[in-house]
């Protein structure tokens, strides 16, 4: 049996997590829906609207993490979009699981880690991370790597879980993240630990303040957050 947390190892957490993800593509988009009581959707818009992205509506624009791009078809048909955008994960599964979402004129699927973009510098007008950021095997480094591709100005947007501030909420939030929701994920995906694996890696995520001063540390500037929903999740942003 896979462990719930991946190893330390840079190389063995790549493997880990692009293995787990792989195996839980067929039912990711379902658990997603489900585990949050559809929440999910209203966030994603919201990461979406904090990106600027009408500041260039015919821009290059990148999903990075991109899963089963949500995402990149939450951006792709916003009313007035006439850009492109490139969705970018490094497991296969997921990127075919959503390959049937975006319009096909608007979103181009491509098998990245998104540790090594293979893309040059300052290629796009915005990049965006769902739920994905806190699975890299080196969160700085990723940070520097999407600065990198991206054009001057332009605005990187990660939206991901975070944990409640005000103690009651905290309280019942862990208790329905390490309890409740393992258990239907294990039943519902079929995988024995995904879902175990991820209240672990949210626990091990930087709490918000600690993102931003990351984010600048790595060359972002104008940097900010809002929680959203009790603190449950954030977006975070930074510009080059």
């Amino acid at each position: 049996m896979a462990p719930s947390a991946p190893p330390a190892r840079p190389g063995d957490r790549r493997r880990y997590v692009r293995a787990m993800f792989s195996a839980i593509a067929p039912r990711y988009d379902l658990l997603n829906h489900l585990l949050s009581l559809n929440i999910d959707r209203a966030w994603r818009r919201r990461a979406v609207a904090r990106l600027g992205w009408e500041a260039c509506p015919d821009g290059v624009y990148l999903d990075a993490c991109a899963g089963t791009l949500d995402l990149a078809t939450a951006l792709a048909t916003r009313r007035g979009f006439r850009g492109r955008v490139v969705g970018a994960d490094f497991a296969l599964p997921m990127l075919r699981h959503g390959a049937r979402k975006p319009p096909a004129d608007r979103v181009d699927r491509v098998a990245a880690d998104t540790l090594e973009l293979p893309f040059g510098e300052g290629s796009f007008d915005g990049a965006i991370v769902g739920f994905g950021i806190r699975n890299l095997a080196d969160l700085d480094a990723g940070l520097r790597e999407l600065g990198r591709i991206l054009r001057t100005g332009r605005r990187l947007v990660i939206l991901d879980f975070a944990t409640p501030r005000h103690a009651l909420l905290r309280v019942a939030y862990l208790f329905y993240f390490h309890r409740v929701l393992p258990v239907i994920g294990r039943i519902v995906s079929g995988h024995p630990t995904a879902y175990a694996y991820l209240p672990e890696s949210v626990k091990e995520f930087p709490a918000p303040e600690a993102l931003r001063a990351r984010l600048e540390a790595a060359g972002f500037r104008d940097c900010g957050f809002d929680l959203l929903t009790g603190g449950i999740a954030a977006i975070h942003w930074g510009s080059r």
